[in-house]
């Protein structure tokens, strides 16, 4: 470990993890659980790559759902950045989910269907960045400084497109501007390029490591694909 390693501190701390869910019961019969996630715990540093592989039906999903404030958990302890959000009061757990939200880029499976059909590139960008309450100027520059970090370039010929005039890889692209757009410490990618052509498949994946290397981010990466693990093999 060297010294900048060292210095990381502990991003996100999964304690014994649980979700389960109540199988439909017959009359008084209780037909039981489905323990999608059944005790989990690891812990991710900052700038640190956990890789997650698993069949489909295997409880990725529900994790990262579940970490993500999707799905409440049944036991455990989720902790971001040194705050606890699971098992609070309401109005509590909708702060931290909120704090937690704006601090999580999620990278999701699909990208045609991630993104809205009828907004432009700067539409899609622009909304988290207006929810968040980030000025006109600002917006603009972190609009133009992401989707240059994620190679839509010329940046003017892709702001008034919409995402159906784009090919799968640059949907994708896309996908990752927003997910970075608020600068996040985290990002979830689960299954990035599984719908994507083989041949931008590597492309893709090379874009995400080299933006988790130069803001040290922290990424859960998920995956049935070993192939793809050598990319976020750290553990």
């Amino acid at each position: 470990m060297n010294g900048m390693e060292a210095k990381n501190e502990t991003l996100l701390s999964v304690k014994d993890l649980r979700t389960w869910f109540e199988l439909k019961k017959w009359g008084f019969i209780h037909a039981g659980f489905v323990r999608a996630v059944d005790g989990v715990s690891f812990d991710l540093k900052e700038g640190e790559a956990l890789t997650i592989v698993g069949e489909s039906g295997s409880g990725k999903t529900t994790l990262i759902r579940t970490i993500l404030g999707l799905v409440p958990p049944t036991e455990g302890e989720i902790i971001f950045t040194g705050e606890r959000f699971d098992g609070q009061k309401r109005r509590d757990r909708a702060k931290s989910l909120s704090r937690l939200r704006s601090q999580v880029g999620f990278v999701q499976q699909d990208p045609y269907g991630a993104l809205p059909p009828f907004m432009t590139v700067r539409r899609i960008l622009q909304e988290p960045l207006a929810i968040n309450r980030v000025g006109k100027e600002e917006q603009e520059e972190r609009i133009r400084e992401v989707l240059e970090e994620v190679r839509l370039l010329p940046v003017e010929d892709f702001l008034p497109k919409f995402p159906h005039m784009l090919s799968g890889g640059q949907q994708q692209r896309l996908v990752i501007a927003r997910a970075m757009i608020l600068r996040p410490k985290l990002i979830v990618a689960d299954e990035p390029v599984s719908m994507l052509d083989a041949s931008v498949r590597v492309e893709i994946l090379e874009l995400m490591r080299k933006i988790q290397k130069d803001h040290n981010l922290g990424v859960i990466y998920i995956t049935h694909d070993l192939s793809t693990v050598r990319y976020f093999s750290e553990r």
